[in-house]
């Protein structure tokens, strides 16, 4: 689907519940492990550079940020959330431990939230963690869309296998998952396709 993004914006950073926007716009957060390419996503699919911080560090999104966008055609007004990574992210057990808790906090109790994007870096194994998420999300009875980042570091041949095997590992159905490049361009208007029928 073609989905023109006409105005997208930062809306907050919170780090509490009581910091969350109000609970009244569909909401679609994206949630995968630390350096997997989440804000890149995030500014591909809204067609904005700089809007979610891109960072070389893995672990730097340690909040959980908000982000307003305005549709033409579509849904019209809805919300991303850019839920903390897991995985490699330098910090101390404790603070960790605060991230788990904000991303609980979130997806359990958020009313609008819609659907989460779960990013596994198409060149890797799924982690453990990218497993328990599958089995939370679906616990939760929430819809979830898989999307294989960074497709542009594979040839094609490569990246097809790759993508086949990663599905096989997850328990997918074979395509089913959205293959990605924020750098090409790759996978965005099918991303956009499967949010779109979650709303």
């Amino acid at each position: 689907m073609k989905i023109k993004v006409r105005q997208a914006e930062f809306v907050i950073s919170a780090a509490t519940s009581a910091q969350f926007p109000a609970d009244d716009e569909p909401e679609i957060a994206f949630a995968g492990r630390s350096n997997v390419g989440k804000s890149s996503l995030i500014n591909t699919l809204a067609n904005r550079k700089g809007l979610a911080i891109t960072s070389s560090t893995p672990g730097r999104t340690r909040l959980v940020n908000f982000f307003d966008l305005f549709l033409d055609p579509g849904p019209g007004h809805l919300r991303f959330v850019d839920l903390p990574g897991y995985g490699f992210a330098k910090a101390p057990k404790g603070e960790r431990e605060e991230w788990k808790k904000r991303v609980e906090l979130y997806v359990t109790k958020r009313v609008s939230l819609r659907a989460i994007v779960h990013l596994v870096d198409i060149r890797h194994e799924p982690s453990p963690l990218d497993f328990e998420l599958m089995r939370w999300v679906s616990a939760l009875g929430r819809d979830e869309i898989v999307v294989f980042t960074k497709a542009d570091k594979l040839g094609s041949n490569a990246k097809r296998n790759q993508a086949a095997k990663l599905e096989k590992a997850m328990g997918l159905e074979p395509k089913s998952a959205v293959v990605f490049s924020s750098h090409t361009g790759e996978g965005r208007d099918e991303l956009w396709t499967n949010i779109v029928k979650t709303l």
